[in-house]
């Protein structure tokens, strides 16, 4: 057998390498983007600051800060980078059976939506790094969604050219690209800082499951005669009686949230062979 070994030496490559002991979560694919966060981490941050000079809301096309010479455009919002737009159409029926028509409301008369970043910037990215590129903002601020003018120029849209920045930082040596997000893109904290603050809430109250690879639901769970199974929802106070009590908030039976914030360390317990009720783990640690 020979010791030779693949070390990956492409980008691409090196992105979809994982090193010995992390998790598949650690991987770019594993990363919510279309989606709001709450696990790992939230690669939507990455794309807040692409343009140079200015910081987008990570899930809007909203102008958060900007550096000195662009502050007049915080509070508006983004529209198209380079001719690629950043918002799309609300298309939908308004009652059931009914057709296809623009979907509007009081407060988004155009009825449009912000489009999310990896989708609508990925084109920018690849083809315009490093280079000024011409960006359209509504010219005022804009705190609820407004769609694009019919043509330009219009007083209400002014266009500015902004730079755009690389994803990845390069190499000191060889000026090539590393596997490795610019700081200047997100530095440290930033891929997390939009998970869910304080992680308490978010997990108790996820009743659709959204933590479902992190947080358990039925646990010591036993089969009965009739053919069923009875057992404790892990959010439940007592374990006996053995029932399963459907999640809701103002159970009583319930943990709450005032129960996780206060004392999450108590209220929360491992889970080993899927129980965790005193008697059962007892009988695992005997059967090992």
């Amino acid at each position: 057998m020979s010791d030779d070994h693949i070390d990956p030496m492409n980008l691409t490559a090196q992105l979809h390498y994982r090193a010995a002991g992390n998790p598949p979560s650690t991987l770019p694919e594993s990363a919510i983007s279309n989606a709001f966060p709450g696990l790992e981490f939230d690669i939507r941050n990455i794309w807040r600051r692409l343009l140079v000079g200015i910081e987008l809301h990570e899930s809007d096309n909203y102008v958060v800060a900007a550096d000195p010479g662009h502050e007049r455009l915080v509070g508006r919002r983004l529209l198209t980078v380079a001719g690629h737009d950043v918002i799309g159409g609300l298309v939908g029926p308004t009652r059931p059976g009914a057709g296809s028509w623009p979907l509007t409301t009081p407060t988004n008369p155009d009825g449009v939506t912000m489009l999310e970043w990896s989708n609508s910037l990925a084109d920018v990215l690849a083809e315009h790094v490093g280079r000024s590129v011409p960006c359209l903002f509504t010219s005022g601020p804009a705190p609820n969604p407004v769609g694009k003018p019919a043509a330009l120029p219009d007083p209400g849209f002014e266009v500015v050219e902004l730079e755009v920045r690389p994803l990845f930082a390069r190499s000191a040596e060889t000026g090539d690209p590393l596997a490795v997000i610019a700081e200047e893109m997100a530095g440290p904290g930033d891929l997390t800082r939009g998970l869910c603050s304080p992680w308490q809430n978010d997990y108790r109250e996820c009743a659709c499951y959204y933590w479902a690879a992190s947080r358990p639901d039925y646990v010591n769970v036993e089969d009965t005669a009739a053919g069923t199974s009875t057992g404790n929802h892990w959010f439940a106070k007592d374990r006996e009686p053995r029932v399963y009590v459907l999640d809701g908030r103002d159970d009583s039976r319930l943990v709450s949230y005032d129960d996780l914030f206060q004392d999450w360390q108590g209220r929360l317990r491992f889970i080993v062979g899927g129980n965790d009720a005193p008697e059962h783990l007892e009988a695992e640690q005997e059967d090992r």
